[in-house]
């Protein structure tokens, strides 16, 4: 019997290692189950894993990311703790990366204009690099501090959004290469900023450009708001969607061309036919919940399809549950509400840039005035599909 027992055992072993060796079909749907990081070592096994492996990966058109929040058990920040182990679960090769964290808790020595000496930074050029081996080689990745944040727990996309203030919070979504959509990430400085270079970052005379994501930094110093009006002059007269904010500090990419504490900005140029957004403001007179609410429901007018789909959220630094009247995450209860099944993210910083914006593939509504893009004591609501 035991005989019996072990030739039929070595007969399953032998035949399943004939299917996984020559079935093409079989190998590729176990393999749909495989997380990236472990399909892409799979591929060195055999030549039909290998190109399993690659049909899979150009099936993974989807974004995906890790958040975290509260204090971190060591010295790095909460985020960047979790990351390396999440980023192994993903089911995606990311080829872009957009990570926040919150500036108190990861405060730069080089670029962040706060100064908080009861803590100890946790922004280090060590950080860095170990972020950039977090993701693969040629992943281009912008890193922003700011001094609030907004996410959504990792898992579902049906998680609830929360909007944190104060503590430790940061997220990382990451975005894979997608047909239809092309995703470019621009940095300027004063000394680089010039027509040529907008049109090599693709913000002007791109006719397939959808959305523009921006955030500018030591906007403040003398020169900066002359700085911003240099990119926001072009954008606003073109058919984009322009959503972003004014935050602290920028951690990659690393800056080269400009000395340290001087303004610039950093942002991702979204093109392509598949690419769709949509933005409404929330200004000054919305007060609360149900106006908040019934703000954000004129997103619905753009009839975005909810399939990777992405809620962004930039609030100034004045809002949040003081302006509420002691109301916690209110505006993004009120996306989550509207939008139960999209994903939330972003920040709280110090002036916001946006306005209220439908930009889909047979038309454009917009504001042109390039002062309505920037703002104070507002939110800019967004959402972006692509496709």
């Amino acid at each position: 019997m035991d005989e019996n027992e072990d030739f039929a055992l070595s007969l399953q072993d032998s035949k399943a290692a004939y299917v996984l060796s020559n079935v093409a079909e079989v190998v590729e749907r176990i393999l749909t189950f495989v997380p990236t990081k472990s399909l892409l070592r799979i591929a060195s096994v055999c030549r039909l894993w290998r190109n399993c492996a690659r049909r899979v990966l150009r099936t993974q058109q989807h974004l995906a990311w890790v958040s975290a929040c509260g204090p971190s058990d060591t010295e790095a920040h909460a985020l960047c703790s979790v990351l390396t182990e999440e980023v192994e679960k993903v089911f995606l090769l990311p080829k872009t990366v957009l990570a926040m964290v919150d500036c108190e808790a990861f405060n730069g020595q080089t670029y962040c204009y706060r100064q908080n000496k009861a803590k100890k930074s946790r922004h280090s050029l060590d950080t860095v690099e170990e972020l950039n081996l977090v993701f693969p080689k040629g992943c281009d990745i912008i890193g922003i501090a700011t001094p609030g944040i907004v996410l959504t727990p990792s898992g579902l996309y049906s998680s609830p959004p929360q909007e944190y203030q104060e503590g430790e919070a940061g997220f990382a979504v990451m975005f894979p290469s997608m047909e239809g959509v092309h995703i470019k990430p621009f940095h300027f400085c004063k000394k680089s900023i010039s027509p040529t270079a907008l049109q090599e970052a693709g913000l002007v005379e791109n006719p397939e450009l959808r959305v523009v994501l921006m955030f500018v930094y030591e906007a403040y110093k003398s020169g900066g708001a002359r700085f911003l009006g240099q990119i926001l002059e072009p954008l606003a007269k073109s058919k984009a969607l322009i959503a972003g904010g004014l935050v602290d500090s920028v951690f990659s990419p690393t800056r080269h061309c400009c000395s340290q504490g001087a303004y610039g900005v950093v942002g991702l140029a979204l093109s392509g036919p598949k690419v769709q957004g949509a933005s409404v403001l929330l200004d000054q007179d919305i007060t609360n919940s149900k106006a908040a609410e019934a703000t954000i429901r004129r997103l619905k007018a753009a009839k975005i399809p909810e399939r990777n789909t992405i809620g962004l959220m930039f609030a100034c630094v004045g809002r949040g549950q003081d302006y509420y009247s002691n109301q916690a995450n209110v505006e993004a209860d009120a996306f989550h509400k509207v939008f139960p099944n999209t994903p939330l993210f972003g920040l709280f910083g110090n002036g916001e840039i946006g306005c209220d914006r439908i930009v889909k593939d047979d038309y454009t509504l917009c504001d042109t005035d390039t002062d309505n893009l920037q703002h104070e004591y507002t939110t800019v609501m967004t959402l972006v599909h692509l496709g």
